[in-house]
């Protein structure tokens, strides 16, 4: 159990949250929630003793551990994949140092082989003796593999690292377990398992994430946090996300009844407050009238960007053939004599753990990189808009929002159009005059998404477009990719936006391609595609 106490925190004249008092309680797993800048991470820090509140405290329960994913990639870099997995749990990792250092004595005494019985129990009692292999199961659960355990953690690439610190946090049953984005860098397989895993567990998991997918698998609770305060509701994210649209939806129900009420009884006392046969009910009417009180509707951290794709024109019946495909970056080959067709509705995700593939894929068919061998041809009734992973090379120049948009607005329009478009993707006011030198990572895909949607593309290319972005920013992306007619080819880690978009699923293996007309879902469940991938792998 871990217990928030009339914590507050803010910067400046901005409060994050105020007066928050709350319960984590064992044998649930909360999901933290909020907008960009709403506190989350803040909050988990607080919780874990990282960061001090301005006021408040935070109790945990007697002799209880708490274990937090760390987001710094460099802190182990000297040490090797499996004592930092073993470092997550401080006090059995000490044990094992006092341990090997006493054992290589070479004047042992009767003082040491005291010691080393109380070492021996302590050690023991914490199941130190199965350390090195329960290390080593969460490592192979989370994709790391035998080979990498004596490596030095400089020796990894950077998703490799974030998969260790994941499996450090999760190391020697913690009794409360805080997870930032457990989630980034992890592929399916390896999401699938960390679900199972939190299945299981018994203890207090909280949880940050912007995976709607694995929140829903994962949470019995979601914590929000908004309008400065954190709510706890029973359930996973969809049940938060209908609760809280009921709960607001009847708040502005009830405000617009006192409000049609008011302006009745003002239309009645104007009307007869002169007339004295009826100023008696006038005057009632004015004394109800002061009574009716209209809730102030506080605002909401959390902001929807207006996404929304229109096609200059209807696809073809020609949309894309691909044929003899090939392509080898650094001597690695990423696909041989790769063939496809794509069809009018054709909405293809591509899968895989192989991002290097897709992305190559993706600037080839956009036209940013030649292929070794093959070619592939777009019907002439298509345009086609490209969204990269790395859009890097969109922002060279250090302009204002306002003048980068506008070398993508139609010649016709000018200042006035690009500022309400960026309105509408959450940049008002003089947020459009913000030089583009400093945009966040989310903010820099929100422009990225309003270049495309003033393109009137018949054909969206997207390369992982929900990195960066916020709960409600996806949510928006994926109710707009869901209305777009015509063909979108994607790759995405976000399991949600796949599920519900993708009619069609392509994944690009050593061996060859498995192209199924299926549902996300139904592909992952499929006997089929399982031997299929087996064998090309």
């Amino acid at each position: 159990m871990i217990n928030a106490s009339n914590v507050a925190l803010s910067y400046g004249k901005r409060t994050i949250f105020r007066d928050v008092n709350i319960k984590f309680t064992a044998g649930n797993c909360y999901g933290l929630i909020g907008a960009n800048g709403a506190g989350k991470s803040t909050f988990l820090k607080i919780l874990a003793g990282d960061f001090p509140p301005d006021k408040g405290e935070v109790s945990v329960g007697s002799r209880e551990r708490i274990a937090m994913l760390r987001q710094d990639h460099f802190a182990f870099d000297e040490e090797t994949v499996l004592n930092t997995v073993i470092m997550g749990h401080a006090r059995l990792y000490q044990l094992m140092a006092e341990r090997e250092a006493l054992y290589a004595k070479a004047d042992f005494t009767e003082a040491d082989g005291i010691r080393s019985g109380e070492l021996e129990a302590e050690f023991g009692e914490m199941n130190g003796y199965e350390a090195d292999s329960e290390a080593s199961v969460l490592l192979s659960g989370l994709g790391i593999t035998e080979e990498f355990l004596h490596k030095k953690m400089k020796e990894l690439e950077g998703g490799e690292k974030v998969r260790v610190l994941l499996a450090q946090a999760l190391f020697g049953n913690p009794d409360i377990l805080l997870l930032d984005e457990p989630t980034n860098h992890l592929d399916l397989q390896s999401i699938t398992w960390l679900e199972d895993f939190l299945a299981r567990f018994q203890n207090t998991v909280i949880i940050v994430s912007h995976d709607r997918h694995f929140l829903n698998q994962v949470c019995t609770h979601v914590a929000d946090i908004d309008f400065g305060k954190i709510q706890v509701y029973v359930g996973n994210y969809d049940f938060w996300y209908q609760a809280s649209q009921l709960s607001l939806k009847q708040r502005q129900s009830d405000n617009k009844k006192v409000t049609d009420k008011a302006k009745e009884l003002k239309e009645f006392i104007l009307r007869f407050s002169a007339n004295a046969s009826k100023s008696k009910q006038a005057t009632s009417r004015k004394k109800l009238l002061d009574k009716l009180q209209i809730e102030d509707m506080p605002v909401s951290s959390r902001k929807y960007p207006f996404v929304s794709f229109k096609a200059g024109r209807p696809c073809g019946d020609i949309i894309l053939e691909v044929t003899g495909l090939s392509m080898t970056i650094d001597g690695v080959s990423l696909f041989q004599d790769l063939n496809f067709t794509l069809r009018p509705g054709d909405k293809v995700a591509f899968v895989g753990t192989n991002s290097v593939a897709k992305t190559t894929l993706f600037q080839i068919l956009a036209g940013e990189i030649e292929p070794d061998s093959g070619t592939f041809r777009w019907g002439v009734t298509m345009s086609v808009s490209y969204f990269p992973m790395d859009n890097s090379a969109y922002f060279t120049q250090d302009l204002t929002l306002v003048d980068w948009l506008g070398q993508y607005t139609p010649i016709t329009e000018g200042e006035t159009f690009a500022r309400g478009f960026l309105g509408k993707m959450l940049f008002s006011g003089d947020e459009a005059l913000k030089k583009t030198s400093v945009l966040s990572g989310g903010e820099r895909v929100r422009c990225m998404l309003s270049k495309m949607m003033l393109s009137d593309a018949n054909a969206l290319i997207l390369d992982e477009p929900t990195n960066h972005l916020d709960l409600e920013s996806i949510t928006a992306l994926n109710d707009a990719l869901l209305a777009f007619p015509e063909v979108l080819l994607f790759s995405s880690h976000d399991h949600q936006l796949v599920a519900t978009i993708a009619n069609r699923i392509m994944e690009i293996l050593p061996g060859g391609v498995i192209d199924k007309m299926m549902p996300f879902d139904d592909y992952l469940q499929d006997e089929d595609v399982t031997r299929m991938r087996e064998r090309l792998a």
